[in-house]
């Protein structure tokens, strides 16, 4: 009878096939040269130009199918800010552990800003 599964390895073929103790993958920049390998090591070394040595990998950029945020990153903090601001002491709001001690601060605002606002009108 003939068997319908695949040559199974035996033993020794495990042994003669294994992998070496140790990869390393590496990226050089500009005249780098890549690290010699020692041993049974592998050194696998990919060249980049001295332009990309600090800037976040071309593939991490630009994710597909999102959307292009126009504007500046400091209009972006200024957002995340914004509605941080609720949550933070002397906000007056219920959320966040300080947001209640803004009101008493808000209300004497409002306060000075109805007297300025009956001065003016008489």
């Amino acid at each position: 009878m003939s068997s319908a599964f695949a040559h199974e390895p035996s033993l020794g073929d495990a042994q003669q096939s294994a992998p070496p103790e140790r990869i390393s993958f590496l990226v050089t920049f500009g005249a780098d040269k890549c690290p010699e390998a020692v041993g049974d090591e592998i050194v696998v070394c990919a060249a980049q130009p001295e332009s990309e040595r600090y800037r976040v990998p071309e593939s991490l950029r630009k994710t597909e199918g999102a959307p292009v945020r126009g504007g500046s990153w400091t209009s972006a903090v200024e957002s995340l800010d914004g509605y941080a601001r609720a949550v933070l002491p002397n906000s007056c709001s219920v959320n966040g552990s300080n947001g209640f001690t803004g009101c008493t601060q808000q209300a004497l605002q409002a306060w000075f800003a109805e007297r300025r606002g009956n001065s003016e009108a008489r």
